[in-house]
C-alpha cells in the first residue's frame, strides 16, 4: 500500500457559545484535516487541531493527524472499523458519553433540563472558576434537583491549592459526584493520594501528563486517567498508556479536544477500543456551529459509531467543495 497523494485542508469552525478554558474563552476551533490517498483508491483522514490550553502543541497535533490517517487506511484495508482493528475485539456499536454544561456559574435551568431530556446519565460541569463557597452552594442546590440516577462529573482545571481542594472535596462526599478532574494547581502524587484517600468517587488526571512516570503506575495516587489522544501524540501512544493504566488498576476515559468531527471520531474509536463500558467525554460536536463532515449521532446519552470500516469520517460535501473549488 503506497500513498499517492496527500493534502491539508484548513478549517475555522465557530462555536455556538464560548468554551471556558483555563486561559479564558474559546470562540472558534481552528485546525486542518489531513487527507491521504493510497494506490488502492482508499482515502484516510486525520485532524490536526493544536490547542495550548489543553496541552496540545503543533507537533503533537500533527503527529495525531498523520497517525490517524495512516491507521484509517490500514483498518479499511483490513475491512475493520478502526476500534476493532486497534483492539482485536468485536465491533462496538455505541458508547455512553457525558453532556458538557460548561461553568457552574453559567449553568442555566434550560441547559440542565435539555441534558436530562436527552438521556445523559453523567453531566460534566467546570468548577474552580468562582469562590469555593459560592460554587459549593450552587452544587448543593443543583444536587437537590437531580433525579437519583444522574451524577455530576466535575473538572477543576487545576484551580485549587491543597487546603482549598480538601475543603471542596469534603463537601462533595455527600453529593452525587461521579468524579473530579485536576483538583490541584501544582499536583504532586503525594498530595493527590491524600485527597483521593477515602473519597467515594475517583479523582482524575487530565492535563498533568508529566506525572505519568513509571513510579506513578507502580503506585497510582488516584483512580482515573483522562486521555486526549492529540495531547499524547496519537492513538497508539494513548493505547499504550491505557494498557499500563489497566494493569495498575486505573480507570481510563477518553475526551475530545473540541476537534472537528474527524478528530472526534478518532477519539471515539480509541474509546471503543480501550474502554467500551466507560462514560466518555465525547459529546462535544454540539458546541460547533459548523463542522467538517459527518457527525456521530448521540441518542439517549450514547454516541453511535459509524458502521463503516476504518475511521468512518465522511467529509461534508459543501465543505469539501469550498476546499476544492475546482
Amino acid at each position: 500500500m503506497n500513498i499517492v497523494a496527500a493534502d491539508w485542508l484548513p478549517y475555522a469552525l465557530p462555536l455556538k457559545r464560548p468554551w471556558q478554558t483555563s486561559r479564558g474563552q474559546l470562540l472558534e476551533r481552528r485546525g486542518k484535516l489531513l487527507r491521504l490517498r493510497n494506490d488502492h483508491g482508499l482515502t484516510g483522514w486525520g485532524d490536526c487541531a493544536p490547542l495550548p490550553e489543553f496541552g496540545i502543541d503543533e507537533p503533537a497535533a500533527r503527529a495525531f493527524a498523520e497517525e490517524t490517517a495512516h491507521l484509517d487506511l490500514a483498518a479499511q484495508s483490513a475491512n475493520l472499523p478502526l476500534h476493532a482493528w486497534l483492539s482485536g475485539e468485536p465491533n462496538v456499536a455505541s458508547l455512553a458519553v457525558n453532556s458538557n454544561l460548561g461553568a457552574i456559574s453559567e449553568l442555566s435551568k434550560a441547559a440542565l433540563q435539555a441534558s436530562l431530556d436527552a438521556g445523559f446519565q453523567v453531566l460534566k460541569i467546570k468548577v474552580g472558576l468562582a469562590a469555593p463557597a459560592e460554587e459549593i452552594a450552587r452544587l448543593r442546590q443543583l444536587a437537590t434537583s437531580l433525579p437519583a440516577p444522574i451524577k455530576l462529573r466535575l473538572d477543576a482545571n487545576a484551580a485549587w491549592s491543597l487546603p482549598e481542594a480538601r475543603q471542596y472535596l469534603d463537601t462533595c462526599r455527600s453529593l452525587p459526584i461521579e468524579g473530579l478532574e485536576e483538583p490541584l494547581r501544582h499536583p504532586v502524587p503525594e498530595e493527590l493520594a491524600q485527597l483521593q484517600a477515602g473519597l467515594p468517587f475517583p479523582l482524575a488526571l487530565d492535563e498533568s501528563c508529566h506525572l505519568l512516570t513509571p513510579a506513578f503506575f507502580r503506585h497510582p495516587p488516584l483512580r482515573r486517567l483522562v486521555l486526549k489522544p492529540a495531547r499524547h501524540g496519537g492513538l497508539l501512544k494513548s493505547m499504550e498508556i491505557a494498557l499500563r493504566a489497566r494493569a495498575a488498576g486505573l480507570e481510563c476515559i477518553v475526551t475530545s479536544s473540541l476537534e472537528s468531527s474527524c478528530g472526534l471520531l478518532a477519539c471515539a474509536q480509541l474509546a471503543a477500543a480501550i474502554a467500551p463500558d466507560a462514560v466518555h467525554g465525547l459529546g462535544t460536536a454540539e458546541w460547533l456551529a459548523a463542522d467538517t463532515g459527518w457527525t456521530a449521532p448521540i441518542s439517549g446519552g450514547r454516541l453511535y459509531l459509524p458502521e463503516s470500516n476504518g475511521l468512518g469520517f465522511v467529509i461534508a460535501e459543501d465543505w469539501a467543495k469550498a476546499q476544492d473549488p475546482d
